[in-house]
């Protein structure tokens, strides 16, 4: 797959554009001068009818949707709206995790459904807030031991779409993602020089074609 000015493209047709977004990449342009490179900013550059439809936080790599042309930027964001777009995640998180015993033909994945609240004080930073958070879940389920001792490889997959979701339901739930600088202990962030996140898997239903489009991206740690 080409790239644009080095962000690997996974998918293009006549509707929409997967990028692979890099760590340390912004979604979309920040404030000031120096915060104008960004992912949107780049593929622009290749297909000026490029928009965006959601985002990535900068700390997290992974695949990225861009529609194209403003009659399908609106499709697919009714789409997320409606949570027709199913994305998974790969985090190595702090801690031993493990699910609850369920019987074998019983889905594996576990429910968190916390309400989050932006914490105005000390933005951008969120907390859970059971009377003014906005109701947010994550379904999480443990694949492996983590490349650390007492760490564990998780999938995640949000159900709702709240900023740093995933990174503040892990806190929640006792093991911050390794990495985290916003949400972790400074001796769990320090276990890595990066956040240990990455969106690898969207899913949906094509707006053109009304097939299924799978697009997947290899979790880089």
């Amino acid at each position: 797959m080409p790239a644009a000015d080095d962000v690997a493209l996974r998918h293009e047709d006549a509707a929409l554009l997967v990028f692979d977004k890099p760590v340390g990449l912004l979604s979309v342009p920040g404030r000031g001068a120096d915060k104008q490179d960004c992912l949107s900013a780049r593929a622009q550059r290749h297909w000026p009818d490029a928009c965006v439809v959601h985002r990535l936080d900068m700390a997290t790599s992974g695949l990225m949707i861009m529609a194209r042309g403003p009659n399908m930027q609106r499709a697919l964001s009714q789409m997320f709206a409606n949570r027709h777009v199913q994305k998974r995640y790969e985090a190595v998180v702090d801690g031993v995790l493990v699910s609850a015993p369920t019987p074998s033909d019983q889905d594996p994945w576990q429910l968190i459904d916390l309400p989050i609240l932006l914490d105005w004080p000390n933005r951008p930073r969120r907390i859970i807030d059971a009377k003014r958070g906005q109701p947010s879940q994550t379904r999480w389920k443990p694949l492996a031991d983590g490349p650390y001792p007492g760490t564990t490889r998780v999938a995640l997959q949000p159900v709702t779409g709240r900023s740093h979701q995933l990174r503040v339901h892990m806190m929640a739930l006792g093991h911050p993602i390794l990495g985290d600088i916003l949400y972790a202990s400074a001796a769990v962030a320090s276990k890595s020089e990066r956040l240990l996140l990455h969106a690898t898997q969207i899913r949906l239903c094509h707006p053109l074609t009304q097939t299924p489009l799978q697009v997947d991206s290899p979790t880089p740690f």
